[in-house]
């Protein structure tokens, strides 16, 4: 979108969909405004998904531009708030999100390049006082270290060129998660760089705080990614995210059956049809611990156990229902 005449366009531009989370949204804008870059350089955009607290409120006392859109799928919002923006960049963050202080610097440095990005952004991190459930979490995420290309971004901390995502054509509204993904896979199709740098501080406030919240939020985004992966291009390095349910769903499924009709040897058929859900958390718990410093037992005892309701409920995601509501609760 072409900015207003006799304005010229803001560097970037901020997407920020919400919904009912007032406190977390002002700490996220208000560490877009202590940003180490000339405000008047960056443009702010609200997308409120129908909030019925003062988030709304919020984000016009922080000077955003605020666009009501209710009862319309996280893609939605920010596509709408991609339209009504002005930037040459779109910084895709959501309202618990808090960047560090030269984010905006660095996240335009990427566009620079010859050739320039098509999206750069980094992994986020864990709030420093989580709880333990947080703290193993944020263990799950693969980090690259440095600066360099990647093949997924995450939409909570991604800032694209708004020619790139034209050409794309957005993010895919049929999605309800997973959009990030898709939208990577798009870009990439169209030869376009992802490029991670862990210089992109984000600290993610809305990491799931109690084994029960973690379930829920991954059957809720587990749903679109099965789909998802499988959408071209496809890479050895994403199968397994892909593959790894289904295994885990089919090892679930066949113990009990085995238990019914294999006869004398119901019980060893049973425990051979969930090794492959025990080792599928197993092998992900031992690669959060290599990122464990220092090595405890307690330590890693946290990281099988959020391995495996990870897991568990990215195969029960493939057979159940979670909307958004349940996610939020």
């Amino acid at each position: 979108m072409l900015a207003p005449a006799g304005q010229s366009a803001p560097d970037i531009s901020f997407v920020i969909p919400v919904r009912d989370d007032a406190t977390r949204l002002e700490r996220c804008l208000r560490s877009i405004r202590h940003n180490e870059y000339p405000a008047e350089r960056v443009e702010v955009i609200v997308v409120d998904n129908g909030s019925a607290d003062r988030s709304v409120a919020v984000a016009q006392l922080a000077g955003a531009l605020v666009i009501r859109a209710p009862h319309e799928p996280v893609a939605q919002l920010r596509n709408i708030g991609a339209a009504a923006s002005h930037g040459r960049v779109l910084a895709f963050v959501d309202a618990d999100h808090v960047l560090g202080r030269g984010w905006i610097r660095v996240a335009l440095e990427g566009f620079r390049d010859d050739p320039p990005a098509g999206a750069v952004g980094s992994l986020c991190r864990a709030p420093e006082d989580g709880t333990w459930v947080q703290r193993a979490y944020d263990r799950l995420r693969a980090r690259h270290g440095g600066r360099q290309p990647v093949e997924w971004l995450g939409a909570g901390n991604m800032a694209v060129s708004r020619l790139a995502f034209e050409i794309v054509g957005g993010f895919d509204t049929r999605l309800e998660t997973c959009e990030d993904v898709d939208l990577c896979k798009r870009l990439r199709a169209a030869r376009y760089t992802l490029l991670g740098d862990d210089r992109l501080i984000n600290v993610h406030l809305g990491d799931p705080a109690t084994l029960g919240a973690l379930f829920r939020a991954e059957v809720w985004r587990g749903r679109s990614n099965l789909a998802v992966s499988f959408r071209r291009p496809v890479t050895l390095r994403e199968l397994p995210s892909a593959i790894s349910p289904i295994v885990q769903l089919a090892g679930l499924a066949l113990a009990p059956l085995a238990l019914l009709f294999a006869g004398t040897n119901a019980l060893i058929v049973a425990v051979l049809c969930l090794l492959p859900s025990a080792g599928v958390p197993a092998f992900r718990a031992a690669r959060m611990s290599r990122h464990l410093v220092p090595l405890t037992a307690r330590g890693v005892a946290d990281n099988a156990v959020v391995a495996f309701v990870y897991d568990l409920a990215r195969a029960c995601a493939l057979v159940a229902f979670a909307g958004h509501e349940v996610r939020r609760r």
